[in-house]
């Protein structure tokens, strides 16, 4: 066993039998004394990893196996050893080099025994994990590319939908921004922030339905141009359903007029039945839209905004979506 070899209570006989059984692991295995740093003993698959003959890294300093890091080799040695003299183990990945200067990935399983002769020593195994590494990395960078382009198709669904409606023009992007400011504010999850800003960044496509005349019309909405309007919700929903977000897009663009007291469109939800990300841009649109310029009506400005939500917290909107606005413009972080 290797405890017995780190102790040194193995006959010679075991000793040749226990090499030759280190010998063939997969693992390149090494023992590091603790106060020199240096390297006590390897077997012949550690060598093999990091290009070096049998026999030739003992005695050697430990640093000819780390890679060059923003850190320093003693600062990230002092960092392990300390982690070992707590707890007796550290793991993780590590970043080598070998002989050559080629740089790898190994994995790292380290724990710390006392040695008759030598001490304290570290007992590492290193398992190469370069290939993975790899393929992490080109997963990333497809994942980076497919995220550039749903951002590149969020960005022209949403232009088409301002070439509909000019006087709304920024619209969605002002909601995207004090929606994704709103739920920063509320500290909801970083992937439920992201989902909230690109679903705020098309939540109007469904008025590409909508004749422009009644979009631009400079007058009140009759009863029947006011229940087409409504309509675009659900045309939004219909719109992108069908596209594979890795969020409820779709689901929060339909509801994002749906109100707590169920008064709202197109379905009367009420309360809990409502997502709480197509709350939070329901308030974001209140917010904006009544403090900039419409065909039929001058901007009312911010203070009428807050007013409006504020008056009806728990009513329509969301009580800790509303709160969490009203910190917003009193911090100031939210300006128009």
């Amino acid at each position: 066993r290797l405890g017995n070899l780190i102790e040194g209570k193995q006959s010679e006989e075991e000793q040749r039998l226990h090499a030759a059984m280190m010998n063939n692991v997969a693992e390149g295995v090494y023992l590091v004394g603790l106060d020199d740093l240096r390297i006590k003993w390897t077997n012949e698959i550690f060598v093999r990893m990091f290009g070096y003959d049998p026999g030739e890294m003992v005695g050697k300093k430990v640093d000819i196996v780390n890679a060059p890091t923003e850190r320093t080799p003693d600062e990230t040695r002092i960092s392990i050893v300390d982690i070992l003299k707590e707890t007796g183990e550290w793991h993780g990945e590590v970043k080598n080099i070998k002989r050559d200067g080629t740089h790898f990935w190994c994995y790292a399983n380290v724990s710390l025994f006392d040695h008759p002769e030598y001490g304290k020593i570290m007992v590492a195994a290193h398992t190469d994990i370069t290939e993975r590494k790899q393929a992490e990395q080109k997963l990333l960078q497809s994942h980076n590319k497919l995220l550039k382009t749903m951002e590149d198709t969020i960005y022209t669904i949403g232009k088409i939908a301002e070439t509909r409606d000019p006087y709304t023009s920024g619209h969605q992007k002002n909601v995207s921004q004090i929606a994704t400011f709103i739920a920063h504010e509320m500290k909801l999850p970083p992937d439920k922030i992201e989902g909230i800003r690109i679903a705020s960044l098309v939540h109007d496509i469904g008025k590409i339905s909508l004749p422009a005349e009644i979009l631009n019309k400079p007058t009140k909405l009759s009863e029947i141009e006011y229940s087409l309007i409504k309509d675009h919700s659900q045309t939004g929903y219909d719109v992108l359903k069908s596209i594979e977000f890795s969020w409820p897009v779709a689901r929060i663009v339909l509801q994002h007029h749906e109100r707590l007291n169920g008064s709202g469109y197109p379905n009367k939800l009420k309360g809990d039945e409502i997502i709480l990300e197509a709350k939070i841009i329901g308030v974001a649109d209140v917010i904006d839209a009544m403090s900039s310029h419409r065909p039929y009506r001058p901007a009312w400005g911010i203070d009428k905004a807050l007013e409006e939500i504020s008056k009806n917290k728990g009513i329509l909107y969301d009580p800790k979506v509303v709160d969490a606005s009203f910190k917003l413009f009193k911090k100031k972080e939210l300006k128009f």
